[in-house]
Formats: C-alpha cells, structure tokens, sequence
C-alpha cells in the first residue's frame, strides 16, 4: 500500500488544495499490486510543466477535467492498461463570524448542506455547544484573537454577521489577507458603504473589496432570521458549486467527490494486513452515496466505511474477499432499481458502479 501518497494527500487538502491521485489498475496477474500504483497532482502541480512531464496527453487532459467537474475518470487503454482518476477536494468549511439571531438557523442550514461549520463570537452566551448543535467548532473568542485559531484557505467560506459595524470591520480586515474561497458581510447599503469607504481610506484596494459579498446574501427579499440565513447559505452554495460568477463568464458546474476521512487516515497506517478498497466510480438515478465514496474490507471480517449499505453492499463485500485472494481488481455494478430497492425499503433506485482494487 502507498502508505506516504495518502499521507500526502491528507495533508495537501488540509492545506486547502484540490488534488487528483492516478492509480494504474494492474491486471490480476500482475505482481504489482493495483494500490501501489498511485501518483498524486495537486492542481498547482498539472499547471507546472515540471511535474508533469511523465504524464502523457491523454492522462494530464483527463486530470483536468476531473478537476473542474469533480467527476471521477476511468481510462482503459488497452486489457492490461487502466487508470482511475480520482478528485479529491477539501471539505468545505463556513466560518461564521458572529453567534447572533442569524448564525444560529445558518449554522444548521450549512450543516445540512454539507458544510463543516466553525463560528465565533466573543460571548460565551452565544459562542457555546448548546446554542450550536451542528457545528464542529464553537470558538468563544475576540474578533481581535480569534484568527489565531481559525485555518483561513482556499476551502474556508467566511460569512461575517456580527453586531456592529466597527467588528465586521475589524474580522473584514484580517480576512482579507487570505485566500478564501467566499466572503460575504451582513448589513445595510449604508452601513456597507460606510465600511467599505473606511477600507479604501485605510488603503486596501478596491478590486479586493469589490469581491466582498455585501450586502451578504441572494436577492430574496428575506426578512427573518431564518429567511436571511436561506439566502446566504444559498450565495455560499452557489460559490462552492459555480465559484465566484462574476469573475468567470461560463462557470462549470461542479460535483463534489464525497471525502471519507475515516478511510482515508486508514489508509495513511504503516502496518496495514492485506484487503481491499471498495470505491464508488459512477452513479445513475438516486443513491445512497455519491462517485468517491469508499469502504475498506478485509478477509477476516473488519469492515470500515460503507457505500450504501444493505444487501446489495452484502454482494460487495463477498467479492471484494473473494479478490484479496488473488489480488487485483475488479468492476462490478449495483443495481438498486426495482425489487432491490423496494425488498432493502429504498427510496432510492438507481444504479453504482464500483471498483474493487486489492492492497
């Protein structure tokens, strides 16, 4: 197992870069191992010729794509020529600047939507675990303190709803001076315009203000806590699908390949006994899991991760035991339509297919 790749791509995402691993599938017979074969690109490295000199055309274009659609990518060359292409992105994390009336229904709605979601306020009344259920972090900081324990990147979505103009300044100004994938400020025309005339005087460039999203939020003629929060979790849904429309005349839509850390920090472990990796490939209809997601299995019965469960997983598993044997890979399709889905009581009823790659 490529114990040091995985390593490496933890630690890339964690950074806030988007990455994409190539795995060679050896044919059964091969020696080799299928999960030896992997070599990981940030997206910073496919546009350095220097790191790509050893992948060909074919490879390096479809490296692209997956990076910009977040579709997976299976190459099949020739019979003992394959190649998966696998996107990974980080895990979008909200960052709520203040813990008053509207962080609190937002923070659930990013939630729901897939969002790791760290707020912070300096009060304790408002910056707590009971008052935010679904947030990973709850920070009881000043806005003056409070970067310290924040990791501002390209994965962070800042949304900044304090409750005054001089604090939205003061988070404004350090945010700033990231990279982040989304700002956006609460406010009125007039409080906003007063900030931003503030910020010019204090010298930052117009261009990077233009880029705050302020007043925050989509255009719905929102009224109530719950109202405003829809609509700015709804601009930060539409950066992290579309990315930021104003700068881009076409903009792409993007999947968003599911990130199973678990398996992954599996993965990363120096003794490891032999088994296989179950990975989602493609999808058709409604499944339980997106392309990405992954199970690990070994023969004498661990099982960690899961890519839908119930019966039809069951199959998977069997064959998935049944290859560590001989190692290699292997195909297969779920079919979850019709009496599958109604004997397991899925709402579901669509179609998976999968890759089986011994390690």
């Amino acid at each position: 197992m490529n114990v040091a790749t995985y390593k490496n791509l933890l630690v890339e995402v964690e950074k806030g870069n988007n990455c994409v691993m190539i795995t060679m599938l050896n044919n059964k017979n091969d020696e080799n191992k299928s999960s030896q074969n992997k070599i990981l690109y940030t997206e910073e490295n496919l546009s350095n010729h220097n790191h790509i000199s050893n992948l060909d055309k074919l490879l390096y274009e479809k490296s692209k794509y997956a990076l910009e659609t977040g579709n997976l990518q299976f190459v099949k060359r020739s019979e003992n020529e394959t190649y998966l292409i696998e996107p990974y992105f980080p895990e979008p994390r909200l960052i709520i600047l203040g813990g008053g009336h509207i962080a609190k229904p937002l923070a659930e709605f990013a939630s729901k939507t897939g969002f790791s979601v760290t707020v912070v306020d300096d009060r304790p009344s408002f910056a707590n675990s009971e008052r935010f259920p679904t947030a990973q972090k709850v920070i009881c900081e000043s806005f003056d303190h409070c970067f310290d324990l924040i990791n501002l990147n390209k994965s962070a979505y800042v949304v900044i709803v304090t409750r005054g103009h001089r604090h939205d300044m003061d988070c404004l100004r350090q945010v700033l001076k990231h990279n982040t994938a989304y700002v956006g400020m609460i406010g009125s025309k007039r409080r906003v315009k007063i900030v931003m005339q503030q910020m010019l005087d204090d010298g930052y460039s117009k261009e990077k203000l233009d880029k705050v999203n302020a007043p925050i939020g989509l255009k719905l003629g929102a009224v109530t806590p719950d109202e405003i929060a829809i609509s700015i979790i709804s601009q930060v849904i539409s950066y992290r699908r579309l990315g930021d429309t104003t700068a881009i005349t076409n903009p792409i839509k993007t999947n968003w390949p599911e990130f199973d850390h678990d398996v992954l920090n599996e993965l990363c472990q120096e003794e490891n006994s032999p088994g296989a990796m179950i990975t989602i490939i493609s999808t058709k209809g409604s499944v339980p899991r997106n392309a990405g997601a992954k199970m690990l299995v070994w023969p004498f019965g661990k099982i960690l991760g899961s890519i839908g469960g119930g019966c039809s997983e069951g199959e998977i598993i069997k064959t998935a035991r049944d290859l560590i044997k001989d190692g290699g890979y292997k195909l297969q399709n779920i079919d979850m339509t019709g009496t599958i889905a109604e004997d397991e009581g899925m709402v579901c009823g669509g179609i998976m297919n999968v890759l089986i790659e011994t390690f």
